[in-house]
This record gives structure tokens, C-alpha cells and sequence, in this order.
């Protein structure tokens, strides 16, 4: 009977230490578009992702102990801060610090600026996963962290969290989803009066506005597109006093290397464009990710026409089941999109602070089935029309 070899886990600083071959290998088959290694590499390469920004590449590569063929890696980072998770745990680090001690630097497995669900432990077998769940436990000590935290990881990798001790945070996102629809009064017949009627009205104010829409597939985005888009984009940060997350250059290099991923929506008035949004494509998953939106003149309910109603339509006509509107925002649901539950999972290696968090999230917990109970009160579906249960349909979903 042959002897497993004897695994080793390798701190890697750079992506670029893994070859984009062998990391494709090793994702599963519903992988999606954000953890493809053009994504993860450009977010390096073009500096949104590095030590500078707060996340200090530091990802977990699985080897056979003097080997160099890759079992198994796990995307990991180093954070100083808690921007660009969408997962809030200020809180906590306010309770370390007022303790005098140090929460950051964190260890944050994640999809850097990304809330959407995926694996996360990426390798082929279940011994591999477990392994690397261990290896960032031991990281953990080596380099004095506080913590770990594994942000949206799919529900197979959850188990090997939950054993490890690390404890479950849920939270709630709004989804649309595609009941095959013949085309968007197909989608509006489902909802009740109020929301068709508001809907309608939202969307004739756009065309009263003399607004008209142009749908570009991401291969035929051209350079002047992703700077007008780019433009859009950091005017939406800078309208909230805040600074964009990613680059121009992150945005030309994206659309170079993954233009099948991309779906680039353009909002135009008197010839000119005046906003724009652009979707991100899972074409084997049958989703459709809305990330990013960013306008150059304000128009009543340009928003919501730009980046939800002319994806629903989108989507509708691709035949893609899922639109996920990202993170939070319950405006999204007058809107067809529907709650559900993800989750993330947290590991303090203090234990007075563990067992505190742990009792704040039971609490949490409580809160998330209440608000859910109040918007069932406010579904917008129509009664008896075709839905999925109120905040279940994910894999996530609350037990």
C-alpha cells in the first residue's frame, strides 16, 4: 500500500509565483469569472492588490513536500485595514485597540473588493482542503496575527471552517433571478401593481429624458469605452468623498485578457454618453454580476434604469439565470431583487474576544431573521406568483 506523501504549505508573495496553467488546473469547474487568474493577477500587476493598499498578497500553495506540482491553493491576504470586504468588522478592531491591542495585520482569505460567493480552499481533494485550512491556522501563530477570516467561501468549504473552530457570520444580499421570462413585461407581470407601476414609472422617466441605451459585448469594448467607463467610475467615488478601489489600467488589462467575462452597458443623451455599468458574465453558472456603475450627469433614476433594469432586460434575452446586484441594499428589492443569506467565517485567536464575537453573532443572527421576516412583509412579488422561499435561495441560506 503506497505512503501519501508528506504535504508542505509555501507562503507566496506574488500570484506570479504560481503558473497560470497550473492555477487554472486547480479550480473547480464552477469556478466563475473573479477567481480566474487573469483577475487575481491584474489586481496585483496593476497595484490595486499589494502592501501599499492594505492587502499584502500572502496565499497558501500546497505542494508534496520537494515537489513543485501544485495540490492545492487558497487566496490569502494581509490586510492593515477593513476596507473592500463588505463584510464590517470595525467594531472588532475598535475592541481590540481600546484593549491595547493589535487586530491588524488580519489574515482575510477573499475575493479582493468582490462579495460574491465561491470556493475558496481550491483543491481536488478533501484532505488538500483540510490541509490548507490547518496551514493558515499555523500561520496564524508564526507571524502573531489576531485572526483569520474567510469571506463568501461555497458551503462545502464551510465544513472544514466550522471544524476548525472558526465561527459563522451570515449576512444578506439581494438576487434576481430569471423564471425564463419571454422578455421584461413577463418579469413585471410577477410583481405586485405598486411595483409594476413604480417600476414603469421610473423607466419613462428615463425615456422622457431623451436617454437611450447602447449594449456592448466585452469583445467589442474599445479603449475610448473603458476610459468614458473609468471616468464614470471614479466620479461615483469621488461623489462620496472616497477614492476608487481599482485603476484605469486595472479596468483596459481586464477588458484585454477576459472580454467573454465582460458586459459593458452605456447610457447616452444628445449623442453624448453621460453613464455607463458594467457587468461581469459566469456564462457556465448562468450569472451575471453587477459591480460596477458611474454616471457624468444626474438624471432621476438614471441608476436604477442603468444598472438594474437594463441588466434584468439583458439578462433576460441571454438566457442567464442570476443577477447578483452585490452587496446590501434594500432599495434593489422594489426593484424584483429578492434577499438572501451568505455567509463568512472568523477565527480570533484570542479567546476572551472569540468567545465575545461568537455571542455577538448569535445575537446577529437573531437581527437577520427578523429583518428577513420584514421583507417578506414587503416582497414585491404578487401572491401566487412562481418565487423561491424568503431568503433562501443560496446555498448560504440561514439554517
Amino acid at each position: 500500500m503506497s505512503q501519501e506523501p508528506e504535504l508542505e504549505i509555501r507562503v507566496l508573495r506574488s500570484l506570479s509565483d504560481i503558473p497560470q496553467a497550473e492555477w487554472q488546473a486547480i479550480l473547480p469547474r464552477d469556478a466563475g469569472p473573479f477567481l480566474q487568474y487573469p483577475f487575481l493577477f491584474l489586481l496585483e500587476e496593476t497595484g490595486c492588490v499589494c502592501a501599499e493598499t492594505g492587502w499584502k498578497p500572502s496565499h497558501l500553495a500546497l505542494y508534496a513536500k520537494g515537489a513543485n506540482e501544485l495540490l492545492g491553493v487558497m487566496p490569502l491576504y494581509l490586510k492593515t485595514h477593513s476596507y473592500g470586504e463588505y463584510v464590517f468588522d470595525w467594531s472588532w478592531a475598535e475592541a481590540y485597540a481600546q484593549q491595547g491591542l493589535s487586530y491588524y495585520p488580519k489574515a482575510l482569505t477573499a475575493i479582493p473588493f468582490t462579495p460574491a460567493t465561491g470556493s475558496r480552499l481550491l483543491a481536488h481533494s478533501r484532505v488538500h482542503q483540510a490541509t490548507l485550512v490547518n496551514g493558515l491556522l499555523q500561520l496564524l501563530t508564526q507571524l502573531k496575527l489576531s485572526s483569520a477570516h474567510v469571506l463568501f467561501p461555497h458551503i462545502e468549504d464551510a465544513k472544514w471552517l466550522r471544524d476548525s473552530g472558526f465561527m459563522q457570520r451570515d449576512s444578506v444580499q439581494f438576487h434576481w433571478h430569471n423564471h425564463n421570462y419571454a422578455n421584461f413585461d413577463a418579469f413585471l407581470a410577477t410583481l405586485t401593481m405598486k411595483r409594476r407601476k413604480n417600476i414603469k414609472r421610473e423607466r419613462k422617466q428615463v425615456h422622457d429624458a431623451g436617454i437611450t441605451f447602447r449594449h456592448i459585448p466585452g469583445s467589442e469594448i474599445k479603449k475610448e469605452e473603458v476610459l468614458f467607463f473609468y471616468r464614470c467610475y471614479a466620479n461615483t467615488y469621488q461623489a462620496h468623498y472616497s477614492t476608487p478601489y481599482l485603476n484605469q489600467l486595472f479596468f483596459q488589462k481586464w477588458v484585454e485578457s477576459m472580454p467573454d467575462s465582460l458586459h459593458f452597458i452605456m447610457a447616452i443623451r444628445n449623442g453624448q454618453a453621460i453613464a455607463s455599468a458594467l457587468l461581469v458574465l459566469d456564462r457556465d453558472g448562468q450569472k451575471a454580476y453587477g459591480r460596477y456603475w458611474g454616471c457624468l450627469e444626474q438624471h432621476p433614476c438614471l441608476h436604477f434604469e442603468t444598472a438594474f433594469y437594463q441588466a434584468i432586460e439583458f439578462c433576460i434575452q441571454d438566457g442567464i439565470q442570476v443577477l447578483e446586484g452585490g452587496a446590501q441594499g434594500e432599495h434593489k428589492m422594489a426593484r424584483g431583487f429578492m434577499p438572501c443569506t451568505v455567509s463568512s467565517y472568523h477565527y480570533l485567536v484570542d479567546q476572551r474576544f472569540a468567545d465575545a464575537v461568537d455571542r455577538f453573532l448569535e445575537r446577529e443572527r437573531m437581527g437577520i431573521g427578523q429583518y428577513l421576516d420584514e421583507l417578506a412583509e414587503h416582497s414585491p412579488l404578487r401572491q401566487g406568483s412562481h418565487g423561491l422561499e424568503f431568503g433562501k435561495n443560496n446555498e448560504n441560506a440561514l439554517k
